[in-house]
């Protein structure tokens, strides 16, 4: 998993709405990138929505959020419809990406093993530098310290 000082990992995915969006070209903006499992489970919906609900003050502060995972474009679509979602959502369906950051691995659920990807945040700077690692998020209240962090940046 890339570390805070490290260079973020470059990405270029496929988007919600059509289109793509790459890392790099956010440039000097900051960028919030989190990754969550999967479209609408309950968790990654609180997330999600908590972000929506920070849009402006995201914005206020020069940060694009991009909610990323495995799922495709169109259930990126059909995820912001159902809850009204405001963020941009990225498709990493062949893994590359979420492989680069290091967060998809084992992960244990009621006994059971499987590869997913584990929740976590970065916040990249201007310069395209990690400035902050948020590892095995807990949702609640995570919005909120993401915010506070990237608006002292």
């Amino acid at each position: 998993m890339p570390d805070t000082g490290d260079m973020a990992p470059d990405f270029t995915l496929p988007r919600d709405g059509g289109g793509s969006i790459t890392l790099s070209a956010l440039r000097p903006g900051k960028v919030v990138v989190y990754f969550y499992p999967k479209d609408d489970t309950p968790g990654c919906t609180t997330e999600a929505l908590d972000f929506t609900a920070r849009r402006a003050e995201f914005e206020a502060a020069g940060v694009t959020v991009i909610g990323l995972s495995k799922d495709s474009p169109a259930s990126h679509d059909k995820f912001c419809r159902k809850h009204g979602l405001g963020i941009v959502l990225a498709s990493d369906e062949n893994g590359t990406t979420c492989e680069d950051y290091g967060v998809w691995g084992e992960k244990s659920m009621y006994g059971k093993t499987f590869m997913g990807i584990t929740r976590a945040t970065f916040l990249v700077d201007g310069e395209g530098r990690i400035a902050r690692v948020w590892p095995k998020v807990k949702v609640a209240g995570h919005a909120d310290e993401v915010l506070e962090a990237a608006r002292a940046l």
